[in-house]
């Protein structure tokens, strides 16, 4: 399988994002023609951002079709069809801690995390605690594939924990931790890790690529919601008492 046979045209992909801009440019120039009548000088920076955006959206979207997507399916349709299939656990791992460091959105939210609490959380802290995170649960994921384990069986306990974390940890981090779910579930982990789950369980002959090759994203989203928490309990109790 070649990345080709993954990838869209680039022709497709500027179709597509032309489709995603095109309401909200629509949308602008008619709040501008009746209420906000920026002068000119704004209307150069909006369109030149505009211009900067699809030209950015064309780019990374062809990487993603062609390049990450592709990629990822073959690592995983790779590393699945060896006979030691447990070894996509420890690979997950690692790529889940990767693509969750590498990823900006996630650098992003580390960066106003700690500007907001004037420096008491550190931004490499978070940064590290939401890689980790990612990384755990996507080694979870594989090990479900490698032994068929239900998906209900790890959701449903991941949730449950999750709602008892919100009770017991402190409260600000509860609101970063439901934040820094869904930044984790961003372009790196999506195209990438899915792909590669994907592509593992079209490896192995006795898993649906759908039912079994799905879910990931789920699990990754629940990751950082319960690692935050859990700093949470950490510092509303054991940081709190050696503070005394």
């Amino acid at each position: 399988m070649s990345s080709v046979e993954h990838g869209q045209t680039l022709l497709a992909i500027v179709l597509e994002v032309f489709e995603a801009l095109l309401p909200l440019i629509i949308f602008f120039i008619i709040f501008q023609l009746l209420y906000l009548k920026f002068p000119s000088s704004e209307l150069i920076k909006l369109s030149l951002g505009i211009s900067m955006t699809a030209v950015g959206m064309i780019l990374f979207l062809y990487g993603v079709y062609n390049g990450f997507f592709a990629v990822g399916m073959e690592m995983g349709y790779f590393f699945g069809s060896f006979e030691q299939t447990w070894i996509v656990i420890p690979v997950g791992i690692l790529l889940g801690f990767l693509a969750t460091f590498a990823e900006p959105a996630v650098r992003v939210l580390c960066y106003q995390i700690e500007k907001s609490s004037s420096g008491y959380i550190r931004a490499n802290l978070m940064l590290y605690t939401l890689s980790i995170a990612v990384a755990v649960f996507v080694g979870i994921a594989m090990t479900k594939l490698v032994y068929d384990i239900p998906f209900l069986y790890i959701v449903i306990p991941a949730y449950l924990l999750s709602i008892l974390l919100m009770w017991i940890s402190d409260k600000d981090y509860v609101a970063i931790a439901f934040d820094s779910g869904g930044v984790a579930t961003g372009p790196m982990a999506v195209t990438f890790l899915m792909s590669m789950a994907v592509g593992v369980a079209s490896s192995l002959g006795d898993r649906d690529p759908v039912i079994d090759g799905f879910g990931m994203i789920a699990l990754i989203a629940l990751a950082p919601i319960i690692f935050v928490m859990l700093l949470g309990v950490y510092v509303k109790y054991i940081g709190w008492k050696n503070n005394e």
